[in-house]
Protein backbone atom coordinates (compact mmCIF):
# COMPACT_ATOMS: atom_id res chain seq x y z
CA UNK A 1 0.00 0.00 0.00
CA UNK A 2 1.42 3.47 -0.84
CA UNK A 3 2.16 5.82 2.15
CA UNK A 4 -1.20 8.20 0.76
CA UNK A 5 -3.40 5.98 -1.28
CA UNK A 6 -6.91 8.27 -2.77
CA UNK A 7 -9.33 5.85 -4.69
CA UNK A 8 -12.66 6.93 -6.43
CA UNK A 9 -12.79 10.12 -4.82
CA UNK A 10 -15.63 12.58 -5.38
CA UNK A 11 -16.00 15.68 -3.73
CA UNK A 12 -19.24 18.09 -3.08
CA UNK A 13 -20.39 21.71 -2.32
CA UNK A 14 -23.82 20.98 -1.57
CA UNK A 15 -25.25 19.52 -4.80
CA UNK A 16 -22.28 20.39 -7.15
CA UNK A 17 -19.74 17.81 -7.92
CA UNK A 18 -16.04 19.45 -7.58
CA UNK A 19 -14.02 15.91 -7.64
CA UNK A 20 -15.31 12.75 -10.46
CA UNK A 21 -13.44 9.46 -9.60
CA UNK A 22 -10.21 10.86 -7.91
CA UNK A 23 -7.74 8.27 -7.57
CA UNK A 24 -3.93 8.92 -6.75
CA UNK A 25 -0.91 7.76 -4.78
CA UNK A 26 2.17 8.85 -3.14
CA UNK A 27 4.89 7.07 -1.85
CA UNK A 28 6.62 8.05 1.14
CA UNK A 29 9.58 10.43 0.78
CA UNK A 30 8.30 11.87 -2.93
CA UNK A 31 7.40 14.72 -4.12
CA UNK A 32 4.10 15.06 -6.29
CA UNK A 33 2.22 18.03 -7.96
CA UNK A 34 -1.13 17.84 -8.75
CA UNK A 35 -1.37 20.57 -11.83
CA UNK A 36 -4.33 22.20 -13.61
CA UNK A 37 -5.56 26.03 -14.23
CA UNK A 38 -7.70 28.00 -11.65
CA UNK A 39 -10.91 25.98 -10.67
CA UNK A 40 -9.82 22.81 -12.42
CA UNK A 41 -10.30 21.37 -8.46
CA UNK A 42 -6.77 21.24 -6.91
CA UNK A 43 -7.71 23.01 -3.87
CA UNK A 44 -10.59 20.98 -3.46
CA UNK A 45 -8.73 17.59 -3.51
CA UNK A 46 -6.30 18.73 -0.58
CA UNK A 47 -9.11 20.20 1.00
CA UNK A 48 -11.35 16.64 0.93
CA UNK A 49 -7.72 14.82 2.08
CA UNK A 50 -8.24 16.95 5.01
CA UNK A 51 -11.74 16.52 5.46
CA UNK A 52 -13.13 20.29 5.04
CA UNK A 53 -15.23 18.76 2.07
CA UNK A 54 -18.43 16.35 1.54
CA UNK A 55 -17.01 13.15 -0.21
CA UNK A 56 -17.51 9.77 -1.37
CA UNK A 57 -14.51 7.61 -1.71
CA UNK A 58 -11.67 6.24 0.13
CA UNK A 59 -8.53 7.85 1.19
CA UNK A 60 -5.72 6.06 3.40
CA UNK A 61 -1.96 7.68 4.56
CA UNK A 62 0.14 4.89 6.05
CA UNK A 63 -1.99 2.13 6.80
CA UNK A 64 -5.12 3.68 8.49
CA UNK A 65 -8.44 4.80 6.73
CA UNK A 66 -8.72 8.55 7.38
CA UNK A 67 -11.62 9.89 4.93
CA UNK A 68 -14.71 10.29 7.59
CA UNK A 69 -12.28 11.45 10.31
CA UNK A 70 -12.48 14.82 11.99
CA UNK A 71 -9.88 17.43 10.18
CA UNK A 72 -7.98 17.64 13.87
CA UNK A 73 -7.54 14.05 13.82
CA UNK A 74 -6.05 14.12 10.34
CA UNK A 75 -3.48 16.66 11.58
CA UNK A 76 -2.83 14.44 14.33
CA UNK A 77 -2.36 11.57 12.19
CA UNK A 78 0.44 13.67 10.72
CA UNK A 79 -0.91 15.35 7.87
CA UNK A 80 0.38 19.30 7.51
CA UNK A 81 -1.82 21.80 5.64
CA UNK A 82 -0.69 25.29 4.25
CA UNK A 83 -3.51 26.55 2.41
CA UNK A 84 -3.41 28.54 -0.79
CA UNK A 85 -4.39 31.79 0.98
CA UNK A 86 -2.41 31.22 3.77
CA UNK A 87 -5.00 31.96 6.11
CA UNK A 88 -2.74 33.41 8.68
CA UNK A 89 -3.88 36.12 11.47
CA UNK A 90 -2.77 39.19 9.69
CA UNK A 91 -2.36 41.58 13.12
CA UNK A 92 -0.78 38.92 14.59
CA UNK A 93 3.61 38.56 15.01
CA UNK A 94 5.46 35.33 12.72
CA UNK A 95 6.06 34.01 16.09
CA UNK A 96 2.48 33.84 17.47
CA UNK A 97 1.04 32.78 13.83
CA UNK A 98 3.84 30.27 14.18
CA UNK A 99 2.45 28.78 17.20
CA UNK A 100 -1.49 28.80 16.29
CA UNK A 101 0.55 25.49 14.57
CA UNK A 102 1.57 23.87 17.25
CA UNK A 103 -1.65 23.60 18.98
CA UNK A 104 -1.76 19.70 18.29
CA UNK A 105 1.90 19.24 19.14
CA UNK A 106 3.03 21.23 22.00
CA UNK A 107 5.39 18.68 23.05
CA UNK A 108 7.60 19.40 19.59
CA UNK A 109 6.73 23.28 19.77
CA UNK A 110 10.40 23.95 20.57
CA UNK A 111 11.84 21.36 18.20
CA UNK A 112 9.43 22.69 15.41
CA UNK A 113 10.15 26.49 15.85
CA UNK A 114 14.09 25.53 15.49
CA UNK A 115 13.60 23.47 12.82
CA UNK A 116 11.25 26.16 11.33
CA UNK A 117 13.81 29.20 11.76
CA UNK A 118 16.52 26.84 10.65
CA UNK A 119 14.19 26.29 6.75
CA UNK A 120 13.51 30.26 6.47
CA UNK A 121 15.93 32.57 8.48
CA UNK A 122 13.95 35.35 7.60
CA UNK A 123 11.27 34.98 9.81
CA UNK A 124 13.91 34.47 12.75
CA UNK A 125 14.84 37.52 11.90
CA UNK A 126 11.71 39.05 12.04
CA UNK A 127 9.59 37.00 14.34
CA UNK A 128 7.74 40.05 16.12
CA UNK A 129 6.47 41.30 12.74
CA UNK A 130 3.18 41.39 11.90
CA UNK A 131 2.09 39.44 9.22
CA UNK A 132 0.08 42.34 7.35
CA UNK A 133 3.24 43.86 7.02
CA UNK A 134 5.24 41.36 5.29
CA UNK A 135 5.16 40.88 1.80
CA UNK A 136 3.54 38.12 -0.48
CA UNK A 137 6.75 35.73 -0.01
CA UNK A 138 7.75 36.18 3.22
CA UNK A 139 3.62 35.02 4.07
CA UNK A 140 4.22 32.36 2.12
CA UNK A 141 6.80 30.86 4.59
CA UNK A 142 5.11 31.69 7.57
CA UNK A 143 1.89 29.26 6.03
CA UNK A 144 4.71 27.11 5.34
CA UNK A 145 6.11 27.22 8.91
CA UNK A 146 2.99 27.00 10.81
CA UNK A 147 1.95 23.76 8.84
CA UNK A 148 5.63 22.29 10.02
CA UNK A 149 4.61 23.00 13.60
CA UNK A 150 1.84 20.42 13.51
CA UNK A 151 5.04 17.73 13.46
CA UNK A 152 3.35 16.34 10.16
CA UNK A 153 4.71 13.14 8.07
CA UNK A 154 2.78 14.60 5.28
CA UNK A 155 2.88 17.89 4.22
CA UNK A 156 0.01 19.70 1.43
CA UNK A 157 0.67 22.60 0.06
CA UNK A 158 -1.68 24.80 -1.79
CA UNK A 159 -0.31 26.72 -4.94
CA UNK A 160 3.10 27.94 -2.77
CA UNK A 161 4.23 29.95 -5.89
CA UNK A 162 0.84 32.33 -6.98
CA UNK A 163 1.75 35.47 -7.47
CA UNK A 164 5.05 35.25 -6.42
CA UNK A 165 8.67 36.28 -7.69
CA UNK A 166 10.17 33.96 -10.01
CA UNK A 167 13.74 34.60 -6.95
CA UNK A 168 11.29 34.01 -4.51
CA UNK A 169 9.29 31.23 -6.01
CA UNK A 170 13.10 29.09 -6.60
CA UNK A 171 13.25 30.12 -2.47
CA UNK A 172 10.66 28.44 -1.75
CA UNK A 173 11.41 25.02 -3.75
CA UNK A 174 14.57 25.28 -2.66
CA UNK A 175 13.03 24.65 0.64
CA UNK A 176 10.07 22.55 0.01
CA UNK A 177 13.39 20.09 -1.23
CA UNK A 178 14.86 20.83 2.23
CA UNK A 179 11.78 19.32 3.97
CA UNK A 180 11.83 16.28 2.07
CA UNK A 181 15.89 15.52 1.92
CA UNK A 182 17.21 17.14 5.31
CA UNK A 183 13.14 16.42 7.37
CA UNK A 184 11.93 13.52 5.73
CA UNK A 185 9.10 14.47 4.60
CA UNK A 186 6.63 13.44 2.37
CA UNK A 187 5.40 16.80 -0.01
CA UNK A 188 2.31 17.18 -2.06
CA UNK A 189 1.74 20.59 -3.56
CA UNK A 190 -0.37 21.92 -6.39
CA UNK A 191 0.35 24.43 -9.02
CA UNK A 192 -1.09 26.36 -11.77
CA UNK A 193 2.55 26.93 -12.66
CA UNK A 194 3.25 23.44 -14.89
CA UNK A 195 7.00 24.63 -15.70
CA UNK A 196 7.94 25.13 -11.75
CA UNK A 197 5.93 21.88 -10.73
CA UNK A 198 7.87 19.85 -13.13
CA UNK A 199 11.70 21.50 -12.11
CA UNK A 200 10.48 20.24 -8.23
CA UNK A 201 8.39 17.04 -8.51
CA UNK A 202 9.09 13.55 -9.38
CA UNK A 203 5.77 12.47 -10.61
CA UNK A 204 2.88 15.18 -11.59
CA UNK A 205 -0.93 14.46 -12.09
CA UNK A 206 -2.82 16.87 -14.17
CA UNK A 207 -6.53 18.03 -13.19
CA UNK A 208 -9.17 19.43 -15.53
CA UNK A 209 -12.73 20.03 -14.70
CA UNK A 210 -12.34 18.01 -11.65
CA UNK A 211 -11.35 14.77 -12.68
CA UNK A 212 -7.84 13.60 -13.33
CA UNK A 213 -6.38 13.42 -16.80
CA UNK A 214 -3.34 12.69 -16.98
CA UNK A 215 -0.38 11.32 -14.58
CA UNK A 216 3.18 10.26 -14.86
CA UNK A 217 6.61 10.45 -14.45
CA UNK A 218 8.80 14.41 -14.56
CA UNK A 219 10.21 12.60 -17.44
CA UNK A 220 7.73 10.70 -19.38
CA UNK A 221 5.75 13.83 -19.20
CA UNK A 222 8.00 16.15 -20.54
CA UNK A 223 8.23 13.84 -24.00
CA UNK A 224 3.53 13.10 -23.91
CA UNK A 225 1.61 15.76 -25.54
CA UNK A 226 -1.29 14.89 -22.91
CA UNK A 227 0.31 17.14 -20.45
CA UNK A 228 0.14 19.89 -23.16
CA UNK A 229 -3.39 19.12 -24.41
CA UNK A 230 -4.80 18.73 -21.06
CA UNK A 231 -3.12 21.73 -19.42
CA UNK A 232 -3.48 24.35 -22.21
CA UNK A 233 -6.57 22.26 -24.10
CA UNK A 234 -4.35 22.83 -27.49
Amino acid sequence: MSYLEIKSLSAYYGKAQALSDISLSVEKGEIIAIVGANGAGKSTLLDSIMGLVRQTGQIDFDGSVISGKSTSNIVKSGIGYAPERFNLFPYMSVKDNLLVGAFTAKADTAANLSQVYSLFPRLAERETQETATQSGGERQMVSLGRALMTSPNLLLVDEPTIGLAPKVCQEIAVSLRRMRDDFGLTVVITEQNANFAMTLAERIYVLEAGKMQVEGTVEDLRKDNRLIEAYFGT
